[in-house]
């Protein structure tokens, strides 16, 4: 099944792509896609395109940091018609549980939770894809990051943002955008905060006009429901680097019992492990491409209890061990 993002996902990119001195509309063509089309913020595209398009700008102008940049330009608008509905939710708590239940709408390759870990919520985020993004990656951590302080304003005050891969030699466009510590080769992309903050009332939140909004985006999501295998790659791909990637976890996320998690999974010819082992077989690349990450950090990130296990797997799914393919990948 192809992953659709809306044309929305490049808001951008020709601008910082001119202000990088590249030629946007080449790349635009090169990637098969015409400008007409990607001006109009609805028209869906394929995520691996889109995402493809930002990685190769930013190799072809050199900037490490082409995807933060467009992420600058951000506005809570650009979610379409379902700006409306978090615009009007009375928390930033609220806005974003609206959010994680129709990311699909926007784009199917993105993965969000959000995890309470006491006084601390992590938001947890990710790019479903078979190699980095990066690029991608950091596109989508900024552009939430702007959502939530459109709508707290200077109440929103988060603790950290975390990357999985590593610095880049200029950090100015992080530190301009992020008011907060950033944290790079972390186990997990995302952003820490405070509880509470999250509780903050919204005072543009109104009642009627959320209702009228969830409406409207009820509407267009009867033709856009995300596959159950959809549902189930995206949920590990966000709990597998913290251990609770089992079919019990996941069916709980989705607010489903196992029995009748794996008869959706059947009546889409799926299944839980491969989809965990397709999983593994995109994060293991990602990982193996971060020199900071050690062998046992990758396999504990794996979900495997020892070096030997995860290594006996990558045999079987790549043919060499693991750090023969990153010696190789090195070399490149």
């Amino acid at each position: 099944m192809v992953t659709l993002v809306r044309a929305a996902a490049l808001t951008g990119f020709a601008e910082v792509m001119r202000a990088l001195g590249g030629d946007a509309d080449r790349a635009l063509r090169h990637a098969g896609l015409r400008r007409a089309l990607v001006r109009e913020p609805d028209q869906l595209i394929e995520a691996a395109v889109a995402q493809q398009l930002v990685e190769d700008a930013a190799e072809a102008t050199q900037c490490d940091t082409f995807g933060l940049r467009m992420a600058e330009s951000r506005q809570l608008s650009h979610f379409g018609v379902v700006s409306l509905l978090l615009l009007h939710q009375p928390t930033l708590r609220q806005a974003l549980v609206t959010l994680i239940a129709y990311s699909h709408m926007l784009n199917e390759s993105l993965a969000i939770q959000m995890e309470d870990a006491g006084s601390v919520v992590i938001l947890r985020e990710d790019i479903v894809a078979s190699r980095p993004m990066r690029q991608s990656v950091d596109l989508a951590i900024g552009v939430l990051y702007r959502m939530c302080a459109a709508l707290l304003h200077e109440r929103w005050r988060p603790l950290r943002v975390c990357f999985d891969h590593s610095a880049p030699g200029d950090l100015s466009v992080y530190q301009r955008l992020f008011a907060c510590p950033v944290q790079f080769d972390a186990e997990f992309n995302g952003i820490v905060c405070k509880a509470a903050d999250l509780n903050e009332p919204n005072p543009l939140a109104d009642p009627a006009l959320a209702r009228y909004a969830k409406t409207l985006v009820d509407a267009q999501m009867s033709a856009r429901d995300a596959s159950t295998g959809q549902q189930v790659r995206r949920a590990i791909y966000l709990l597998l680097p913290s251990g609770r990637a089992t079919c019990a976890d996941v069916a709980q996320g989705l607010g489903r019992s196992m029995r009748t998690l794996q008869r959706s999974l059947d009546a889409e010819g799926l299944s839980f492990t491969s989809l965990l082992d397709q999983v593994r077989q995109d994060l293991v690349q990602r990982y193996l491409a971060n020199p900071h990450y050690d062998m046992g950090q990758i396999a504990a990130m794996l979900g495997y209890g020892s070096h030997s296990a995860f290594t006996r797997w990558f045999g079987a799914q790549f043919g060499c061990a693991p750090q023969e393919w990153r010696n190789t990948k090195r070399r490149r």
